[in-house]
Order: structure tokens, then sequence, then C-alpha cells
């Protein structure tokens, strides 16, 4: 079954990203995760470090048994497509990118790297944009309730209980308001 790479920026890691990693792990032996743009943090489309990225994705991983069976990485964006592939497998190696995104498929198999294809699950809910914009929405609603039963159709219930723990939330209404320090 050898190693899947699933690739993506995790901003933050919702119920599709789940789903790509559960059928990865249903068909490798391990996977690595290979979390994108990881120098950016503290803006609207990449609100999350790479470390609170890494941490969501270890919660979730942790909350499936799976932890065992994946590797996180970060790769830094190098704005050069022909030379993206090069550049990530640096990173995460060698194996077979199990992906649904067209463009990173495409790419990936200009390089002759293997690819294994999942459909997308649900996209519409499961766009990383619209789970931001509903964060940035929670962000000023003090309700922890409230926001577990807004997000629970879109995002993990353990991701769910980091960004609540980690003031996740709250970093929505801190973005592009004040400097950040960090």
């Amino acid at each position: 079954m050898g190693k899947g790479i699933v690739l993506g920026r995790f901003q933050p890691f919702h119920k599709g990203h789940a789903h790509l990693v559960q059928h990865a792990l249903e068909n490798f032996d391990h996977i690595t995760i290979a979390v994108g743009s990881a120098q950016e943090e503290w803006t609207v489309d990449n609100p999350f470090s790479i470390q609170e990225r890494t941490d969501m994705i270890q919660a979730w991983a942790t909350s499936n048994h799976v932890q065992d069976k994946i590797t996180i990485v970060g790769i830094e964006d190098i704005n050069d497509p022909p030379k993206w592939v090069e550049h990530a497998s640096k990173h995460h190696g060698k194996g077979t990118l199990a992906t649904s995104n067209e463009a990173t498929k495409q790419l990936y198999e200009t390089a002759e790297f293997p690819i294994h294809w999942v459909d997308l699950h649900e996209r519409e809910q499961f766009e990383g944009w619209r789970i931001r914009q509903t964060c940035m929405m929670l962000s000023t609603v003090y309700d922890d309730d409230a926001a577990r039963m807004v997000l629970s159709p879109s995002v993990p219930e353990s991701v769910i209980e980091w960004l609540i723990t980690n003031d996740g939330l709250y970093r929505f209404s801190q973005i592009n308001s004040t400097p950040h320090a960090g």
C-alpha cells in the first residue's frame, strides 16, 4: 500500500480535509500530511500558523486514533508552479499524492508523480473560505455552544474544541484590526 501524501493549507482543518485523509488512510499504510503556505499566518486567508494547523490536525488524528499513521510537514510557498512539485517533494518525500483538487492533480501528473484521485465530498459545504467566513462571524459571539452548533456540520468536533480552547475563533476578530507581534 505504501505512503500517501495529502496536501493542503488546512486553514482550518475541516471535514472535507478529514474525508480526504480518511480515504488516504484506507488506501495507504502511512500518510504524510503536507501543510502548504507554512510561512503564512494572521491573514484572512491564512489565519493560523503552521504550528497551530499542526496542532489542529494532531487533535483530529488523536481523536480518531490514527496519530501513529500520519506525519505532518510544513511547506513554504515558492510561487513558482512549474517548480512546486520538486520543491514540495523535498518536504513530503516520495509516495502517492491523494487529492481531490484538479489543479494540484495536473501539476503532480506533469511531474510524473503518482496520483490517487479522491472524489470531492460535499465541496460547497467544505470550502475553506466559507468556513473562515463562518469563523469570522462567530468571532464576536462569545457562546461556545453556539459555535459548536454552527461549526459542527463542517468542522470535526476535535478541531472545534481546539478552536475554542485556543481562542482560534477570537483570532478572526483580530486579523487586520491590530498589529500582530508574533
